[in-house]
């Protein structure tokens, strides 16, 4: 099953591009802290639905969110070969208050 849930604040601006195939994807860092220690990770994601890429383009940075889906690895061609990364598919994105 691939399942994550993560509460975390967002690092720094949405933003919206689109894809080579014209679906429009709205990609976010979430700065989410670890249980036992002092240190953080930074996780991507994305958000593909037309509701959610509104909330998250209104979201600023530092503020708290709740993001529930899917871990993906997304491969790409860059100059010096494929590359790839991880990164969550967002299916709900709620603002903690």
């Amino acid at each position: 099953m691939n399942n994550c849930t993560l509460q975390g604040r967002i690092s720094g601006v949405p933003q919206q591009r689109e894809l080579p195939s014209g679906d429009v994807v709205v990609a976010f860092r979430l700065v989410v802290p670890r249980a036992d220690s002092t240190r953080v990770d930074t996780i991507d994601c994305a958000v593909t639905s037309v509701r959610l890429r509104r909330l998250v383009l209104k979201l600023e940075p530092g503020s708290e969110v709740t993001v529930e889906g899917e871990l993906h690895r997304r491969f790409w061609r860059s100059a010096q070969g494929v590359a790839s990364r991880y990164e969550v598919q967002a299916e709900v994105v709620r603002r903690v208050t």
